[in-house]
């Protein structure tokens, strides 16, 4: 990011005079960072085609629900029959109760059952990158 000159003048980096120690380490507006990340993601999912720009929302949507903590999100190692569960539960959403029954068995073999794995992987990793990065807070 850059701050601009001004910036650098305030702290006196370009008069050459002494500062204390604590003011020589650059300041990091990690909220305004973690903005611009948000900003860049969601300019990137506006160029999804229409059907995974839907998928998104129920995503987002199971992925607020699960935002919290001890969620299985923010585990080292989260539970593959718990995320397959939850991509179940995105599927049916999508597609409605009455097909449940027939899409079940070839759950793995159906292309928008592995859209929805994807992009629920994907945005799980973004969440607990953004966990992390603010130190475990939400």
């Amino acid at each position: 990011m850059d701050f601009g000159q001004e910036y650098y003048d305030v702290f006196g980096w370009q008069t050459g005079e002494k500062l204390p120690f604590y003011m020589t380490y650059l300041i990091r507006n990690s909220y305004l960072e973690e903005a611009e990340y948000e900003r860049d993601c969601r300019r990137l999912q506006e160029l999804y085609p229409g059907n995974a720009r839907r998928i998104q929302g129920f995503v987002e949507r199971e992925c607020d629900r699960m935002e919290h903590e001890g969620s299985m999100m923010f585990d080292e190692y989260p539970d593959r029959l718990l995320f397959r569960m939850l991509c179940r539960k995105i599927y049916r959403e999508l597609k409605g109760d009455e097909e449940e029954i027939r899409e079940a068995a070839s759950d793995r073999d159906n292309p928008f059952m592995q859209l929805i794995e994807v992009m629920l992987t994907q945005e799980m990793y973004r969440r607990r990158c953004r966990h992390r990065r603010r130190g475990g807070s939400y």
